[in-house]
């Protein structure tokens, strides 16, 4: 009787609850504390409600946005490098792949005040640091090539415009899995995090394909960067009604407690996992970004055009989108991630081995087949390999392991474009040394992600956070 009486004020209870213009999605504790009150004699516990709030969509577009201009940014260059070394007067092209790598050196350099920040302050104060040194970088980079642009620009300025722009990319490229922990469930958290994570590649994208168009001469140059400059001050706009995280958590995980930073830092230090994950992560985003900045490079010496390189780039990066806008709710559903890793990665390092050979063919459907499918299997693997580190290493937050894996990319990419800028052919011009070079170090990823849970270690990959979520829902039933 005392059974059916307190079920009866339960469902009372839920019923009575308050409804607004949030979705309610599973009650459990308020603020992290049961409460109780007596009904009938009898104590009952109010399992709190956690909901998941409308407003997340705002924050995330506005993350969006800011990671496709900063990386727009970033990859400003690249597509028109012939053009830039010709404006700027500069006496090798390794000094316009100086200007992509400076952006990945002050990543590494910034990134102990992401964690801070993203820690302490939340995604909002992140977007404010995020806008600060991407405003401050696109102007200097415009005033530098506009100022005595008849005489090659200041190029010094411009590659202090790269690196303040380098200091934001951080800030907004990291916060993707801490923002999706706070705002989303299980079921919505690689799809939150590959939209965020994949608008910067699709910045990338857009620099690739647009860039091309708008300098049809070397004097073009400062119009661009003009350009560019007035529309990444105008995306940071929306950071000003962004939230840092939401009034009521939206399910058990995102309400746990984190572990301290010092104390996460030891978890995933001594965990074989995190580091096969981290080797993997690592190589492939550092190839990815060598690629995408350097792809001008390996065609053009094919007689492959800028425009030529531009759309090859956009290719890889808007297959990419859409692959992994299929991939990613199927993973929320599914949460095969071990699976899709081990099945992704080697087909990476397949389509860098074919990447060799494509260019030679001197025709357009060779590369751009194995863009196609390079930028496909790249995308996909990205959020879900973010996610899936945050499972393992559950409850460290995920602004650590997701700074971590981003830095050791954006680390290798700075060593990989300087290694295949020094394995280019100096006479021809051609990149089959640095090509080669890639397909053999892109093997190494696999290898370590088909390690990533072998054997008796696959405890080791069980996803704990779905797991806390499945045993608060349970408890319940």
């Amino acid at each position: 009787m005392a059974t059916a009486t307190s079920h009866q004020a339960e469902t009372q209870w839920r019923l009575d609850a308050p409804r607004g213009d949030d979705i309610n999605v599973h009650s459990s504790k308020i603020d992290g504390e049961p409460q109780s009150r007596q009904i009938s004699n009898i104590s009952v516990v109010d399992p709190p409600i956690y909901r998941v709030y409308r407003r997340r969509w705002i924050g995330l577009v506005t993350l969006m946005l800011m990671n496709i201009m900063i990386s727009w940014g970033w990859i400003t260059f690249a597509p028109v490098s012939t053009s830039t070394q010709v404006f700027f007067r500069l006496g090798h092209i390794s000094s316009v792949n100086w200007l992509s790598t400076v952006v990945f050196l002050a990543y590494i350099f910034i990134s102990p005040l992401v964690i801070y920040t993203l820690s302490n302050f939340g995604v909002r104060f992140a977007l404010f640091f995020a806008a600060g040194f991407s405003i401050i970088g696109v102007w200097l980079r415009f005033i530098g090539a506009r100022v005595n642009h008849s005489d090659g620009g200041h190029f010094p300025v411009v590659m202090l415009g790269q690196i303040f722009i380098g200091f934001g990319q951080p800030f907004v490229l990291s916060a993707p899995a801490y923002f999706s922990d706070l705002w989303f469930t299980s079921k919505g958290r690689v799809t939150a995090n590959a939209l965020i994570s994949l608008s910067n590649p699709l910045g990338a994208a857009l620099g690739q394909l647009i860039d091309p168009f708008l300098v049809s001469e070397p004097g073009d140059i400062p119009n661009m960067l003009l350009y560019i400059a007035i529309i990444t001050t105008a995306v940071t706009v929306p950071i000003f009604i962004v939230q840092s995280k939401p009034p009521t958590p939206p399910c058990t995980s995102s309400a746990q407690e984190k572990l301290p930073l010092r104390v996460s830092l030891s978890k995933v230090a001594s965990s074989l996992e995190f580091w096969l994950i981290f080797i993997m992560f690592s190589i492939l985003v550092g190839f990815f970004n060598a690629s995408s900045s350097l792809l001008n490079q390996i065609l053009e010496p094919y007689g492959y055009s800028e425009n030529d390189a531009g759309i090859g780039g956009a290719i890889l990066i808007v297959v990419g989108l859409v692959a992994s806008a299929i991939v990613s709710p199927l993973i929320d559903r599914t949460h095969t991630f071990l699976l899709a890793i081990r099945i992704l990665v080697p087909v990476i390092s397949i389509c860098y081995i074919c990447l060799i050979f494509a260019p030679t063919s001197r025709s357009l459907a060779p590369p751009y087949v194995v863009l196609a499918i390079l930028g496909a299997a790249s995308f996909s693997l990205l959020p879900l390999s973010l996610e899936f580190i945050v499972e393992i290493t559950h409850p460290v937050s995920p602004d650590v392991t997701s700074t971590f894996l981003w830095s050791g990319g954006q680390l290798l990419g700075a060593i990989f474009i300087i290694s295949m800028t020094a394995l280019t052919d100096d006479g021809s011009g051609s990149m089959r040394r640095a090509l080669i070079f890639q397909a053999i170090v892109s093997c190494v990823a696999s290898v370590a992600a088909l390690c990533v849970g072998y054997g008796k270690r696959a405890v080791k990959v069980l996803p704990l956070r779905i797991a806390a979520d499945k045993t608060e829902a349970n408890s319940h039933l």
